[in-house]
């Protein structure tokens, strides 16, 4: 008679346990004074007036995945960014209603046991995490040999932040016409549009994540695997010096693009215009429109075009706005404006 096991189903249970022997020291040292130590425990704990005093805190929570940016880590056998992808997809949406984020949890699906595989994985979450001065509170590693194909595997996130109830950042309680628009640069394709760049750049144009683009001074797998910028420290810098209640709308540019992510954010009658030429669209965006012949509006609709952020805030804020926004190599520009319109809807235009 056949005798069966986990192991026989695809589980190795000692493999797992070595795989989960790696994560506590990536996980320790992204540990903040609000994480209250529970080994062994079936869920984390975290105490939420460890750093300050909160006279009437929201919790602000957020959850996302990295898409199918995962096939092109899989593809180019390179998996130490793509979990800081995933945290940021996760902050970068909390951070739009002005929220400090407080931790983080991962969910991890893989066809098989590979301990050093989930360990860079993990460690891509921890450097994340530093990054948005969240803590890795736990998480989840689920094996799956039915599930996932050899070599597959998915990830997906959640974070929780926490913000004083008036201090909520709603845009459609403070947009109001003469707001400035402030345009923060993004890193890249960040975690969007990827299913349209593999056609093009794999399926299409033939190419491998070792081959080098001429006009980007870098490999195919570089430009498509740049981390997603985590704007966590420059949310509470721009907050420091502009003030709370002058920033009145945060939108996290992701996919559908600079327009439909800035209209989720503004009030009946408005119409965002943002002008054209304020900025230069990074080269690794139309890189692939002529690669692939893309549209100009499609462009704009799948991918972010080198904008990451945008904020709507009062117009005596914003030279403090841009100032605090901007880094050497990420200058913050002045995109457009906000106007009244007759229109019941909110829109965005470009001029």
């Amino acid at each position: 008679m056949t005798s069966f096991s986990y192991r026989s189903a695809g589980v190795d249970l000692e493999l797992y346990e070595q795989a989960m022997q790696k994560l506590p020291a990536l996980m320790q040292r992204t540990h903040t004074p609000g994480v209250i130590s529970l080994p062994g425990g079936f869920a984390g704990l975290f105490r939420l007036c460890a750093e300050r005093q909160w006279q009437d805190p929201v919790l602000v929570s957020g959850t996302d995945g990295v898409g199918t940016k995962i096939r092109v880590a899989i593809r180019a056998g390179r998996y130490d960014t793509i979990g800081i992808d995933l945290v940021a997809m996760c902050v970068n949406d909390c951070l739009c209603l002005g929220a400090t984020p407080l931790f983080f949890l991962d969910y991890v699906a893989m066809s098989r046991d590979e301990p050093d595989l989930l360990e860079t994985l993990v460690r891509g979450v921890s450097v994340g995490c530093q990054q948005a001065g969240a803590a890795l509170l736990g998480g989840e590693t689920a094996i799956m040999p039915d599930m996932y194909a050899a070599g597959d595997f998915d990830m997906a996130g959640f974070c929780v932040g926490v913000a004083e109830r008036s201090h909520l950042i709603d845009g459609r309680h403070r947009v109001a016409p003469g707001d400035v628009l402030i345009g923060v640069p993004s890193s890249g394709f960040h975690s969007n549009g990827f299913s349209l760049v593999r056609r093009i750049v794999f399926d299409h144009a033939g190419l491998s994540p070792d081959d080098q683009i001429t006009a980007l001074g870098q490999s195919v797998g570089d430009a498509l695997l740049t981390p997603t910028r985590i704007y966590a420290d420059l949310v509470q810098r721009v907050i420091s010096a502009a003030g709370n209640a002058r920033i009145h709308a945060i939108a996290h540019i992701t996919g559908g693009g600079i327009a439909d992510n800035l209209e989720r954010v503004l009030p009946p009658h408005i119409r965002a215009v943002i002008r054209r030429d304020s900025w230069t669209v990074p080269p690794l965006f139309p890189w692939l429109q002529q690669l692939g012949n893309v549209a100009a509006d499609e462009m704009f609709r799948v991918f972010n075009m080198g904008i990451g952020l945008i904020l709507a805030v009062a117009p005596t804020a914003a030279d403090a706005a841009i100032q605090a926004c901007s880094t050497e190599e990420y200058p913050a520009v002045r995109l457009g404006e906000i106007r009244q319109d007759p229109s019941e809807a909110a829109s965005v235009t470009f001029e």
